[in-house]
């Protein structure tokens, strides 16, 4: 079972769900994640530290636009877990607990309106 930022299972809302300027950006950016997820799993599935580290960077620095700050802060720590490691393919496997958490996290991110 995920741990770490918003474990409880509840839906993910963008803070920006109730702008309408910034709705149709929320629906691109959530459409975008199961592709996300694909990425980050197959990164897992290949223990490719590299893949992991550009995916999660990329995630953190693009979620927060978005209002998914909690997909930031949990990309963050995949990332710089990773770029901290002395060795980042010994590392993977202390990784796996943070890549199901922020997998999950994307999984649970509703588009706005959405209940």
């Amino acid at each position: 079972m995920p741990t770490g930022p918003d474990a409880s299972g509840a839906a993910v809302r963008s803070q920006f769900a109730d702008d309408p300027e910034m709705r149709e950006l929320v629906v691109l950016f959530v459409s975008e994640l199961p592709n996300r997820v694909d990425a980050l799993t197959t990164a897992w599935d290949e223990r490719d530290a590299d893949a992991l580290v550009r995916l999660t960077h990329q995630m953190k620095g693009a979620a927060p636009g978005y209002g998914f700050d909690v997909l930031g802060h949990a990309a963050a720590r995949i990332e710089d877990r990773l770029r901290t490691a002395d060795a980042p393919d010994a590392e993977l496997e202390k990784v796996k607990q943070d890549v199901d958490a922020l997998v999950d996290l994307c999984r649970r991110a509703i588009l706005p309106d959405a209940a």
